[in-house]
């Protein structure tokens, strides 16, 4: 049995299972994978639970191992928030186990079918990014709401106003992102990253995204991947790409090079936040000035204006 199987085991036996030692009014202890499903549970649960996100500024779900406190965190949790679409694969196990014990909910859970993006190099998986969708996102977020309404019904009115309150919020930064994007001129309206984080992105706001890798980093770039990106840039004489804050630049800065070689000058436009927030205590460390950045960040670069004109 995995190291990893056999803590979860011990620590459940010690801590007891949450189903059976929560009260319902008492103080929550919500843990999520992601800060951008956090952020949405603290905005839902306000003061009634304190919201723990496992993955922190910079860091890469699609290749995090749950670390051993991690795994002390979930055994205490009341209630587990994830995404749902293999985002995090490599604690699909733990998050299995997890579900066995005390309620786990995937947010994606609730989506219809037919808005999910099914990239064809990924056989039967859906995109996970769904937070660049911010219509699709406040889906999520509400089935989220549901799910903790039903596990907390004594703060069920406290937790849907809540949560109408921040879907309002998410359709005003809806309309605000779809007025940004429209003012770049289509031409100019292509947006290239280390890999495909923002297709929900692209279909939602018409702009056309194209990743060096596929949607997850576990995949790799080669030498062909460069070339043909290169092949890209130059034909269509795009000016900025962008680096992501949880993705290493290594990938983006070969096509730089390559670019360059060719005598097209190619520029990095700035860093977006993907797949994970900025820091705490700035605005890029919650969802909605996460969003706010990217796309002043991307206009900026597509537009060639300064920071202060796209904002």
């Amino acid at each position: 049995m995995p190291f990893w199987l056999l803590l979860i085991t011990a620590l459940m036996s010690c801590g007891g299972n949450a189903k059976q030692t929560y009260q319902q009014g008492d103080e929550l202890y919500i843990v999520t994978t992601t800060g951008m499903i956090a952020d949405a549970l603290n905005n839902i649960a306000g003061d009634k639970a304190k919201v723990e996100a496992m993955m922190g500024t910079g860091v890469d779900p699609h290749v995090y191992k749950a670390t051993q406190g991690d795994l002390k965190m979930l055994s205490k949790a009341d209630i587990i928030f994830y995404n749902g679409l293999h985002l995090e694969g490599k604690m699909a196990d733990v998050l299995e186990k997890m579900s066995r014990q005390k309620t786990t909910v995937p947010v994606a859970e609730g989506l219809p079918q037919d808005s999910l993006l099914a990239p064809k190099e990924y056989e039967g998986a859906h995109d996970p990014h769904i937070w660049f969708d911010l219509e699709l996102w406040a889906q999520a977020v509400d089935h989220a709401a549901d799910h903790l309404a039903q596990f907390d019904s004594t703060n069920k009115s406290y937790y849907r106003q809540n949560t109408d309150q921040y879907i309002t919020e998410l359709q005003e930064l809806d309309k605000w992102v779809t007025d940004k994007i429209a003012g770049i001129p289509q031409q100019q309206r292509v947006m290239i990253t280390a890999h495909d984080a923002f297709g929900y992105f692209g279909k939602a706001y018409n702009i056309e995204v194209k990743g060096l890798q596929g949607i997850s980093t576990v995949s790799e770039f080669g030498l062909k991947d460069v070339t043909n990106m290169v092949d890209l840039i130059v034909t269509r004489n795009i000016r900025g790409v962008f680096v992501e804050s949880s993705v290493s630049e290594r990938s983006l800065n070969a096509v730089v090079e390559g670019c360059n070689k060719r005598g097209h000058n190619l520029k990095i436009g700035g860093t977006l936040y993907s797949d994970a927030m900025g820091p705490k205590d700035t605005p890029t460390g919650k969802f909605l000035g996460m969003v706010r950045h990217n796309v002043n960040t991307i206009v900026s670069a597509l537009k060639g204006e300064s920071d202060d004109q796209a904002s």
